[in-house]
């Protein structure tokens, strides 16, 4: 008995960290959300003696989307609703009870589908962030060579690197996120074919570095032991080759281990963090640096900006988006929701082309009379 409820417990752990924890925290707030309305209604949260479960589903919604029970008080969107009523669902599979969101024919039910169907119609806009081009990336990284702040040059090279290999915030900042953050092993530096030892190399040979890669082990769609390298981009600056070597020789000189993330900096002997907000604030002052010519404004950018970033630039290089997918680990369409097509560059040219290639004629089929 003592070794079954040993090994269940062990069991229920892993199904506990089988999301991350962020997602883990979001559905214990919405299970407790649920309950709070289950004691008002003075109901059983599993529902156990409710035949039809959806009406109570539809009101519970309801709630939460005019904000009468939202955490924050405010009205959510149909996509923060539906979340809640998923974790709600899993928390009722977790039991081994079935799905309140689900008819006979295990589907979800069809007053519950046409309900976010018309919510969705009645949100806002989504508020995406804007891809940053390389204008804001080469005041950056202007701005950063003439200081003699280690902090400051080390958040543009780690801009730099987000932007050429594609990264998520949490990949290569200090973040609450649970993918982890790129560290000193991860990095491989070649010198043409030879990979240099980044313990014994001097900074001689760092600095004269041809290629860079990556190696990921748990970042997000990353798979174990995938390696992905770049070349230098012939820019001294804005270049992922260059940007790694100084990051490298900065930890060696305060003596790093190899598990020590790339977003840390040694500064005066003490060891900081590169985080998010910093990204963030260094990429809104270059904007707002540059104006409205941009064709946006600071409030439409952060860190999770040169993600797309990246991926809008390999688009206008003409790039297959099957490789962008590949380069960014994408597994679905969610790449589409990274390119834009509010961009000049890509445009231009599309009005002459359907013009010259608009004209041709369809192949009849037998019903078109002959000549």
């Amino acid at each position: 008995r003592r070794n079954f409820i040993r090994d269940l417990s062990s069991a229920e752990e892993a199904v506990k960290h089988g999301v991350s924890s962020g997602r883990a925290s979001a559905a214990r707030s919405a299970w407790t959300c649920w309950e709070n309305f289950c004691v008002e209604l003075a109901l059983d949260p599993l529902l156990q003696t409710i035949e039809s479960k959806v009406p109570i589903l539809q009101v519970f919604a309801q709630r939460l989307r005019s904000g009468e029970i939202a955490p924050k008080g405010n009205p959510i969107r149909s996509r923060s609703v539906e979340d809640y009523l998923r974790h709600v669902g899993q928390a009722f599979l977790n039991v081994g009870a079935e799905d309140p969101r689900n008819n006979s024919a295990k589907q979800h039910d069809f007053r519950l589908k046409r309900m976010f169907s018309g919510w969705k119609r009645g949100d806002p806009p989504a508020n995406r962030v804007k891809p940053i081009p390389i204008q804001v990336l080469r005041n950056i990284m202007f701005v950063a060579s003439q200081s003699t702040n280690t902090i400051i040059k080390r958040t543009a090279d780690m801009i730099v690197l987000a932007f050429f290999f594609l990264l998520r915030p949490g990949e290569y900042t200090c973040s609450p996120s649970d993918t982890q953050p790129f560290d000193l092993k991860s990095v491989q530096l070649f010198l043409g074919d030879i990979r240099l030892d980044l313990l014994t190399a001097t900074d001689a040979q760092l600095s004269c570095a041809t290629f860079a890669s990556l190696t990921f082990e748990l970042q997000k769609n990353g798979v174990t032991g995938e390696v992905i390298g770049l070349a230098c981009s012939g820019d001294q600056l804005l270049c992922p080759v260059k940007s790694l070597v100084r990051i490298v020789t900065n930890l060696r000189l305060a003596n790093a281990g190899p598990n020590t993330p790339l977003s840390s900096v040694a500064d005066n002997n003490r060891w900081k963090n590169i985080t998010p907000t910093m990204i963030s604030t260094t990429i809104k002052q270059a904007v707002t640096f540059l104006g409205p010519s941009l064709g946006f404004q600071a409030k439409d950018v952060s860190a999770r900006c040169l993600r797309a970033a990246g991926a809008n630039a390999l688009l206008n290089a003409r790039v297959d988006p099957n490789i962008i997918s590949l380069i960014g680990r994408w597994r679905s369409d969610e790449m589409l929701r990274y390119l834009t097509c509010q961009n000049r560059e890509l445009m231009k040219d599309y009005a002459r082309n359907m013009l010259t290639s608009g004209t041709y004629a369809l192949i009849p089929n037998q019903l078109v009379p002959m000549n």
